[in-house]
C-alpha cells in the first residue's frame, strides 16, 4: 500500500496517475485528497489511516527531513531556456572570478547539469547546488554546506559570506527563505517564466526589521500560543516541549493549539493569546500575519525575546531543528537569578517597564495551565487558568443553558410573513 500525495493544482490528475501505478507495479494506491498543513511538506498523518508503507510526494518541496516512512519526491520538470538563463547570469556578473553558489527550484533541478556545462569553463569559481532528499549519512564534513535540502561545498577564503548567491526560480518562500538565512550574501536570481535575471533587493534589511518588531512583541506577551504547523516534519514533538519549557522559565502561559492551516479566522478565536509561535517547516514558518488579529512569529524569534543568553547576530535561523540542544544554533539557557536582582527593561512598543529573568527550573510551580484564586467568602480555592480569566471579563461569554432559571411560558405565535412586511404590521400588500 503506497500513498500518493499531490499538491492542490495536481488533483485533477490524481486518478490517472493512481490508476496506471497500480498497473505498474501492483501495490495499491490511496490518494491523500488534502493536506492538514502546507502541500510543499509530507503528511505522515494521513498514510497511516491506511496502513501504507511508503509515501510518493508529487511537486514543489521543502524537503523537510521525514523520519517514519520512506519518501519518493518528484518534483516535475518546469521547462527553462538554459540559454537564457546563461546569458541572464553573465550580465548579473561580468567578473569572471566571481564567486558565486547557483541555487535553484525543484522543479528546474533538472536542467542545472546542462547550465553548469554552459557556464563552469567560463567561471572557475562557480559552485552549482545538489538538491539531496532527506539528510546524508555521517556529519558535515568541513567546507561543505547541507540545509533546506541542499548541498555544496564552500571555498571561499572567508566562507559563504564571501559568495554570492544566484537562484533560479519564481518569486516565492523559498527564496525569501534563503535570502533570510544567508542574509550577508547578496542575492540575484532569474525568472523562467519571464525570462528576466534581477539582482533581489527583497528588503532584506526592512523585512528583518519586521522580524524584530515582532521579537518585541514577543517580548511583551504574556499568553503565548504554540501552533502546530506540522506532524510530518523531524523533531516536531522535540521543539514543542523545548518551546513549553522556555516559556515556563521566562514566566509566561502557553497552550498548545493544532487548528490545521492557520488563517485569521481560526486564531482570531483565540483572543486571550498575545502571540502565536508557529512550528512548522523553515518555508511555512515565515507567516505574514499583517491580517492576523495577533502576531505570529517563528521559534527562533521567541528564542530571541525570551532566552537572555541568545543575542541577534545577524544571522537569522528559519529551521526549528538548529535550535533543539545538539544543534549548530542552539544557546543553553542561562542560569536563574532572583528577582530582586534581575535588570528592568523598557518595552520599545507600550513604554512600561518589565523584568526580564528566568524562573528557577527546580522551584515548586504551579500546573503550566493554572492558577489559584479565592473563590468566594468561605476562602474555597478553586484553580483557573488564565484563558478563563478573559473569558470572564468579557461582556459575552457564549450561549449558557441557565438550567432552572428560566421561568416557563406558554408557545405564543409570533409574526408571519417576511422581514421586509409582516402580516401584522397593517402594510398593504403589493
Amino acid at each position: 500500500q503506497v500513498a500518493l500525495q499531490f499538491p492542490d493544482e495536481l488533483l485533477a490528475d490524481a486518478a490517472v496517475v493512481a490508476a496506471r501505478m497500480e498497473t505498474a507495479t501492483g501495490a495499491e494506491m490511496y490518494v491523500l485528497g488534502d493536506t492538514t498543513y502546507g502541500s510543499c511538506c509530507v503528511d505522515e498523518g494521513g498514510p497511516r489511516h491506511t496502513k501504507a508503507g511508503a509515501v510518493v510526494h508529487y511537486g514543489p518541496a521543502c524537503l523537510s527531513p521525514c523520519r517514519k516512512l520512506p519518501v519518493l519526491h518528484i518534483f516535475g520538470q518546469q521547462p527553462l531556456d538554459v540559454g537564457r538563463c546563461a546569458e541572464a547570469f553573465r550580465e548579473l556578473y561580468p567578473d569572471r572570478q566571481s564567486r558565486v553558489v547557483v541555487l535553484s527550484d525543484v522543479v528546474y533541478a533538472h536542467a542545472m547539469g546542462e547550465l553548469e556545462q554552459q557556464l563552469c569553463l567560463e567561471y572557475p569559481n562557480i559552485v552549482f547546488s545538489r538538491v539531496v532528499c532527506g539528510d546524508p549519512p555521517g556529519p558535515t564534513p568541513p567546507g561543505e554546506v547541507r540545509q533546506f535540502g541542499r548541498q555544496f561545498p564552500v571555498e571561499a577564503p572567508g566562507g559563504l559570506q564571501d559568495c554570492a548567491m544566484f537562484y533560479v526560480g519564481a518569486e516565492g518562500l523559498a527564496l525569501t527563505n534563503f535570502m533570510l538565512t544567508w542574509n550577508r550574501c547578496p542575492f540575484s536570481s532569474f525568472d523562467p517564466t519571464t525570462g528576466c535575471g534581477r539582482r533581489e533587493t527583497l528588503n532584506v534589511n526592512r523585512a528583518l526589521m519586521r522580524r524584530l518588531y515582532l521579537v518585541e512583541r514577543a517580548r511583551d506577551a504574556q499568553v503565548v500560543g504554540i501552533l502546530v504547523g506540522t506532524l510530518g516534519v523531524a523533531g516536531y514533538l522535540a521543539v514543542l516541549q523545548h518551546l513549553q519549557e522556555l516559556l515556563r522559565r521566562a514566566g509566561k502561559r502557553s497552550y498548545t493549539l493544532a487548528v490545521g492551516k492557520p488563517n485569521p479566522a481560526k486564531l482570531a478565536n483565540f483572543l486571550e493569546v498575545d502571540i502565536f509561535v508557529l512550528v512548522a517547516c523553515a518555508q511555512n514558518s515565515l507567516l505574514d500575519s499583517s491580517d492576523f488579529y495577533r502576531p505570529v512569529v517563528t521559534p527562533y524569534e521567541l528564542e530571541l525575546a525570551c532566552n537572555p543568553a541568545r543575542e541577534w547576530t545577524g544571522n537569522y535561523v528559519t529551521d526549528f531543528q538548529d535550535l533543539l540542544p545538539g544543534a549548530c544554533a542552539h544557546v543553553e539557557l542561562p542560569p536563574a537569578i532572583p528577582v530582586a536582582e534581575a535588570v528592568p527593561d523598557i518595552s520599545l512598543i507600550t513604554g512600561e517597564m518589565r523584568v526580564t529573568h528566568l524562573c528557577d527550573p527546580l522551584a515548586p510551580q504551579l500546573p503550566p495551565s493554572t492558577t489559584l484564586a479565592c473563590r468566594d467568602q468561605t476562602r474555597a480555592l478553586t484553580q483557573i487558568s488564565p484563558a478563563a480569566s478573559f473569558l470572564e471579563s468579557r461582556s459575552w461569554r457564549g450561549l449558557e443553558q441557565q438550567l432552572g432559571q428560566t421561568p416557563i411560558s406558554k408557545a405564543v405565535q409570533g409574526r408571519r410573513g417576511i422581514a421586509v412586511a409582516y402580516e401584522e404590521e397593517g402594510r398593504e400588500q403589493p
